[in-house]
């Protein structure tokens, strides 16, 4: 059976580099970024933008589902709106997969700790973290597993994805 991992999260919670972690752990898995499909300069968000990532998007999953070569399909992007979820799945050939829905959330002080970092980096603009920490509070509304990736390495939660809920946590451990 065919694995799809959903991967949501504010900008900078660390979700890409936790599925390029998560794609190197599993057997036969290919990774898809959300914001791949929408690299533009500049970035503009119209209604004919939005219609046209979200048929990249789900035009390519569909691909790597198909595809007898992958038995784990990663995805991750922002997608903090139910909406965007069930629309995403509703496009999706779902017969004999598996779907994991995660939404990383953290603290907001570790949020902008992270966003920080990059921000110093030159990787983000300062204006991200204000936007990113706002919208913290809309993943807990999301029909998803949330985990709390405060204290989290980027290994670590990979680690816990890989297993949740297709495998038991090691003794002592915390599950999401």
């Amino acid at each position: 059976m065919k694995r799809l991992y959903l991967i949501g999260g504010t900008m900078g919670v660390g979700k890409t580099t936790v599925c390029q972690i998560l794609k190197k752990q599993l057997p036969d898995s290919v990774f898809l970024d959300g914001d791949w499909c929408w690299d533009s300069s500049p970035f503009q968000v119209t209604q004919e933008t939005k219609e046209m990532v979200m048929e990249n998007i789900c035009f390519l999953l569909n691909q790597f589902l198909a595809c007898s070569a992958y038995e784990n399909v990663i995805f991750c992007w922002v997608m903090h709106q139910q909406s965007i979820l069930d629309e995403i799945l509703s496009r999706l050939h779902l017969q004999g997969v598996e779907v994991l829905a995660v939404s990383l959330v953290c603290s907001s002080e570790s949020l902008r700790a992270r966003l920080e970092k990059d921000v110093i980096a030159g990787i983000r603009e300062r204006d991200v973290v204000e936007r990113s920490v706002a919208r913290l509070p809309l993943y807990e509304a999301l029909n998803t597993v949330k985990l709390d990736v405060s204290g989290l390495t980027p290994a670590q939660t990979a680690d816990i994805l890989r297993r949740y809920p297709f495998g038991e946590p090691k003794q002592g451990e915390k599950t999401p």
